[in-house]
Formats: C-alpha cells, sequence, structure tokens
C-alpha cells in the first residue's frame, strides 16, 4: 500500500510538472550588443493569454515606441497555437551593460515571470540597427521643418514658426510620437498657439506630393538685437516602411523603424530700431495703434470722482511696453491707475487694447486742462515713427470751496478746521432697525424634539425594504453576472471611444472589451477563445446568423487593423458596429 501512495504521489507531481511546462512567459531581445545610436527591440511572448501584465522599468532606455501588442490564434490539423507578444522600442541613455529586469503576468491565477536579460551598449555605430535599406527610405520620406515667417525682423516685431512633419505617401507614421527636445526660445517673447486636433493634409516638400501635420504653432517677439538662435524641435517616431512581404490579401506588410527627427536649428537676424527720427517719449511700441485720453465726464463737483482712461489698440507688442503717464494739475487728486488688458494672440502676432484707468478727485471749485498726452510708435508698414497726441480736455469743477478761500482761513485761523457744508452729514446713522429677541423657545417638546424622535421609527420599515432588495439582487446570480458584463463592455468600449484617432490603442481597447464581455456572457475561457467556438455557442443560444458574423467580422478588423492603414472614419464604424451588436446579443440570448 505504502509503495501505491509513493506511485499516485509521483505520478500527481509528474502531471502538475507537465501542466506548469505547457505555459511559456519568455522575454527576448533583437540584440544584445547594440550601439547608443541604435534602437533595441524587446519582445515579451506567452503561449497563453493573461491578465495584469507589468513590464520592467527600462530605467536605463527610453521607450520610443510601444507597447504594441500582437496575437496570434491558428489551428493546423485539428490542433490549436495561440501566442501573444507585447514589443516595445528602446533607445539607450548612454554606455554600458544594462540588466533589463522581469515582466510579471498571472495566467490561469498563477503569476509567471521572465528572465533578467544584460545587454552591452557601445559607442555609435555607422550603420544602425543593420537596417541601412529601410532606415535610408525613412530618412529620405520623412522630415520635420521649422517654418520660419520672417527671418530678419525689427525689434519687437512679430514672427512665426510652424513646425510641420512631411510624411511621404509612399510610407506611414505611427501615432505614438513624442517630443524628446522643445525649444526654449531664448531671448524671445513666445506665446504657443492652440492647436484643435491634428489633421493630415496634403501638400509638396521640394518639388514631391507629402501628407503633413502642423505640430506647433509659436508667435515670438525678439527682445534683443542681432544673431538670434532658435532651438531645435527633436521628436521621436516610429515609421512603418513597406517591406518584401505580403499578406495573405496581396497587401503589402509594413517595417516598423524608431527614427529620430530634427527640424535643426535656425538663425534669425533682428534689425534695431533705427535711431533717426526717434521720438523722446518712444517706450517700445512696435506696430500699428490707435491712442485714445477720455474721461468719464468733464463737468463735476468737488469731492465727487471722474475716471481718466488712456488706451492703445491695434496690432502689435502691446503686453511689451508701457503707456504714457497722466500728469495733471496739482489741484486734482490722483490715484493709482488700473491696469486691463484685452489682448488675443493669433499666428499673426497681438490684437487688442490695453489701458490706465485713473480715478480723479477734485478738490476746489474751477476750470482745470488736463495737458494734451502723445504716444510714439515704430510703424512697420512704412519703417518710421508715428506720434499720437490726445485732443485737450478740461474739467470743470462747478460747486465747491475755492482755493484762494481755503488758503485765507487756513493762514488766519490755524487752530479752527474749516467745515464743508455737506447734506449727507447724518447719513450714517442708522434710521430703522430690525430687532431680533434674545428670548428663544425651548428645545423640549418642540417640532425639531418631535421630528427627530420620531425620524428613527420611520426610517425602520424603509430600511427593510431597501434590505429585502439588496437580498434579491444578491441572490439573483445570473443578473449579476449579465450586469458585471454590461459594465465590463461600457467600460472598455468607453476607453476604446477615448482613444478614437490612435490605431493600435483603439482596436486593442475594442478586442478587450469584445473578450470580457463573451467571457461573461458565455462563461468561456480566454484558453478556449476563437471565432468557431464562438459563432457555435452564440448559435445555440439563439442569436440570430447576421449579429454572429457581424461580432466575428468586429474580431476579424481588430486582428487586421494592426497591419493595415486606417482612417479615423473606419474606426468610428469598427466603433459603431461593436456597440450596436453588443446590445443586439443582450436582447437575444436565451
Amino acid at each position: 500500500m505504502k509503495v501505491i501512495k509513493n506511485i499516485s504521489l509521483l505520478f500527481l507531481i509528474l502531471a502538475t510538472s507537465i501542466a506548469s511546462a505547457q505555459v511559456k512567459f519568455e522575454a527576448k531581445v533583437s540584440k544584445k550588443k547594440l550601439g547608443v545610436n541604435e534602437r533595441l527591440r524587446i519582445d515579451f511572448e506567452m503561449n497563453q493569454d493573461g491578465d495584469n501584465f507589468v513590464p520592467p522599468s527600462f530605467a536605463d532606455f527610453d521607450v520610443v515606441g510601444g507597447p504594441n501588442t500582437s496575437v496570434s490564434n491558428k489551428y493546423l490539423n485539428g490542433k490549436r497555437t495561440y501566442s501573444k507578444t507585447y514589443s516595445y522600442f528602446l533607445a539607450p541613455k548612454k554606455q554600458g551593460n544594462f540588466t533589463i529586469k522581469q515582466a510579471t503576468i498571472e495566467i490561469n491565477g498563477e503569476v509567471f515571470k521572465t528572465f533578467p536579460i544584460t545587454v552591452k551598449v557601445t559607442a555609435a555605430v555607422s550603420a544602425p540597427n543593420g537596417n541601412a535599406a529601410a532606415s535610408d527610405v525613412a530618412s529620405e520620406k520623412i522630415h520635420l521643418v521649422a517654418e520660419v515667417s520672417n527671418t530678419n525682423p525689427y525689434l519687437n516685431e512679430a514672427i512665426t514658426v510652424v513646425y510641420k512633419l512631411y510624411v511621404s505617401t509612399e510610407i506611414g507614421v505611427s501615432s505614438n510620437w513624442r517630443e524628446k527636445e522643445i525649444p526654449r526660445f531664448n531671448d524671445f517673447w513666445s506665446q504657443n498657439i492652440e492647436i484643435k486636433g491634428l489633421p493630415v493634409q496634403e501638400g509638396e516638400f521640394k518639388g514631391e506630393n507629402y501628407r503633413y501635420v502642423v505640430l506647433r504653432k509659436t508667435v515670438l517677439y525678439p527682445q534683443k538685437t542681432g544673431a538670434l538662435k532658435i532651438e531645435p524641435l527633436v521628436m521621436d517616431i516610429t515609421a512603418e516602411v513597406p517591406s518584401d512581404k505580403v499578406d495573405i490579401f496581396g497587401r503589402r506588410l509594413m517595417t516598423k523603424i524608431p527614427k529620430e527627427v530634427t527640424a535643426g536649428s535656425r538663425t534669425i537676424n533682428v534689425k534695431p530700431l533705427p535711431e533717426n527720427g526717434k521720438p523722446s517719449d518712444f517706450k517700445g511700441a512696435v506696430g500699428k495703434f490707435d491712442f485714445k485720453v477720455s474721461t468719464s465726464k468733464t463737468q463735476l463737483n468737488a469731492t465727487e470722482s471722474l475716471q481718466a482712461k488712456i488706451e492703445v489698440s491695434g496690432k502689435g507688442n502691446l503686453k511689451l511696453f508701457e503707456l504714457p503717464k497722466l500728469t495733471v494739475p496739482s489741484s486734482l487728486e490722483v490715484y493709482e491707475p488700473e491696469h486691463q488688458e484685452n489682448v488675443r494672440t493669433n499666428i499673426y502676432g497681438m490684437q487688442g487694447n490695453i489701458s490706465d484707468t485713473y480715478t480723479i478727485v477734485p478738490q476746489y471749485k474751477g476750470k482745470y486742462p488736463v495737458p494734451t498726452i502723445s504716444f510714439s510708435y515704430f510703424d512697420l508698414e512704412t519703417e518710421s515713427y508715428k506720434r499720437i497726441s490726445s485732443d485737450d480736455i478740461v474739467i470743470d469743477v462747478v460747486e465747491g470751496p475755492t482755493a484762494a478761500a481755503s488758503h485765507t482761513e487756513k493762514t488766519t485761523a490755524n487752530t479752527k478746521q474749516s467745515v464743508q457744508p455737506n447734506t449727507n452729514t447724518f447719513a450714517f446713522i442708522k434710521t430703522t432697525s430690525n430687532w431680533v429677541s434674545t428670548t428663544t423657545e425651548p428645545f423640549f417638546k418642540s417640532t425639531g424634539f418631535w421630528s427627530l424622535l420620531l425620524v428613527p421609527f420611520l426610517a425602520i420599515p424603509l430600511a427593510i425594504v431597501v434590505r429585502r432588495k439588496k437580498d434579491e439582487r444578491d441572490a439573483d446570480v445570473q443578473g449579476n453576472r449579465l450586469r458585471k458584463a454590461d459594465r465590463l463592455a461600457k467600460k472598455y468600449l468607453g476607453e476604446a471611444k477615448k482613444t478614437m484617432g490612435k490605431k493600435e490603442a483603439f482596436y486593442l481597447a475594442l478586442e478587450k472589451a469584445l473578450h470580457n464581455y463573451l467571457k461573461a456572457k458565455l462563461n468561456i475561457e480566454t484558453s478556449d477563445f476563437n471565432k468557431e467556438k464562438i459563432e457555435n455557442l452564440l448559435r445555440e443560444r439563439q442569436v440570430e446568423t447576421d449579429v454572429v458574423s457581424n461580432f466575428i467580422s468586429i474580431l476579424e478588423n481588430c486582428e487586421l487593423a494592426r497591419y493595415t492603414p486606417i482612417t479615423q472614419v473606419t474606426m468610428q464604424n469598427d466603433y459603431d458596429k461593436a456597440a450596436k451588436t453588443i446590445s443586439l446579443i443582450d436582447k437575444q440570448l436565451r
């Protein structure tokens, strides 16, 4: 008996080992020795689908592409082979020996890990990645260009820098690009112009037809004269170059090449403003402006207030110069101005108006002229200085003490204080009241007392009803499973909608929604997930043939989308079709 028991235990251990050996999860790199200017591809492969994939940190590398997901599900002679791969493209940060740590994934409730991989990074090599043909094609067909509206502006004259990514119609670029180095525009006042979306446009580059995307628009105002340097914009992209291989439909498969592109630095030669004819009151305004000085009123009594507004409007460097100061007679009390800006910046520069509003309070009766104020600016159209002067303004104070009488009173009776007549002398005294009784009613036997006493008793029946409803809902196992499936489908369809326009992320989220929905609805495991079984199960549950065909076609679209160009319209159609199909299956499942 003891021998039989040991043999049984041995068979059990052997069976467990064989079952564990059926799961493969390993990491593979494109090469273990590469130059610092090359790109490394690492693939995490598994032969069974899993959840909660966690990649290593890649601390010594920059992730320039990925994760890209590919799934293969084949049947050959009645035998199923499945594989799933997560791929990353890495750029080394420096030379040396670096270890890529373990990745983890959960398969059938058990956590699997890859082995660490050591990679040696050497000095730069002459033929990066050993794929000269594809790399050369990408270099010739992809261009990042900085278009400068004016390379010889005046000081404080607006110029525009537009960054465009030109891509030949023969190749493509994945949407997972990133900006590696962003220009800081030293010695310039700068503002980025918001770009809504990234529409693909048709155009020409060096006489050839290209597609291009406008990535950035920036308005610059040079703050120094001489040669000023605009730093380059550097980006990491993944180019999709046609290969010699074709798919089952005869279409060429694309080879993905990680690539760094740069717009290159640009030099701007800034001219100083001419000294000849420069007005003495010039404050640095450059552009085309209107100037106006106005007051809220010109006739008032002493101790009343008025507002004087100095305003400049037009097109130019509105935020980069000071407005002229207001000067008035000493008998008018002037407060610090309130500065306001109503300026919008577009691709042509700043437009709008700026103003200083002064509050003025006259103290004595009389007429007070406000001296003429002038404003000077440099006109770019005529390349000359212009001066605008305000109209004469006279402030008439009709009632109040005179300055001479006030001076006499002060000299003859220094110990007395003059009293100014005012009809509102006692305005601060309240003539009405809102008295509140200081005697409060006792809380005992009040309305609030009885309410607090009875509410708990009234809440008991409600709590019983709620509890019964909850128990009924918890007991409904099938209903809970369906509700969970609906939540999962809505969640992943929501993720797909957020990534609309990003091909790989969109179809990955859409495929996850379909997988999780059917796993909950049909109670099948991921390892059993294939189109033939899905089709049979759905038809057994009395789902219409057209609905089943639509569901299978969506799954096929998700698989093909990784290898074929997809438009925004196609993604929207696939999303709408998936939402409609899930709704129809919900109604028809038996």
